[in-house]
């Protein structure tokens, strides 16, 4: 039985390109090569963020989230972001080693819960958006995370970083909300059903 609290909580809501196959960037993700050999075609329906139609609104649910969480690789090989993911957001970072005072708006946390907590508070009645292959890990383990939202590529890489691997947490049931097709992408979103 679900818990009736939880739908009543600011979401927070994992959001990932991901290839047919799982993953979520190309083999050799590292700094200068953050999304990996052949990684950027994951994110090629983003070629379309400011135009109408589905890939732009879409984004445009990306830039209306209230704060974000990230894992610390994912932030890290994203450049940090510049200090700055979107509009001046809080960035709620977990990681298990705080060694250094992170730019802009972005804060270290190591407990999972409590990054949680934060991030559903600085978002308000917005939505917190979640990122990084192992935060997903953390967040469902955690219970923590509401919503998953799978941008789906038609592509096979072979290889690279999959967004659940073997061993991860589960099983877990979700339940399908939303299916948008879009150019070059599937965009599906999921409620995370825990028992």
């Amino acid at each position: 039985m679900s818990d009736p609290t939880r739908t009543q909580r600011t979401p927070i809501r994992l959001s990932m390109s991901m290839t047919l196959d799982g993953f979520v960037t190309g083999p050799d993700d590292r700094h200068g090569q953050g999304l990996g050999r052949g990684g950027g075609r994951i994110f090629d329906w983003l070629d379309d963020r400011n135009d109408a139609g589905v890939n732009g609104d879409v984004y445009r649910e990306y830039l209306a989230t209230g704060a974000l969480i990230s894992g610390r690789r994912t932030y890290e090989l994203a450049d940090r972001w510049g200090g700055d993911h979107h509009d001046g957001v809080p960035i709620h970072v977990l990681t298990h080693h705080p060694d250094d005072d992170p730019p802009g708006s972005a804060r270290y946390f190591t407990d999972v819960d409590r990054c949680a907590e934060e991030a559903r508070a600085a978002a308000g009645d917005k939505v917190v958006m979640a990122h990084g292959a192992g935060l997903a890990q953390a967040l469902l383990g955690a219970a923590q995370l509401d919503e998953i939202e799978i941008h789906l590529v038609p592509v096979l890489l072979g290889a690279g970083r999959r967004l659940f691997p073997d061993g991860g947490v589960g099983p877990i049931e979700l339940e399908l909300i939303r299916r948008l097709d879009g150019r070059g992408v599937t965009h599906l979103r999921y409620a995370v059903r825990y028992s």
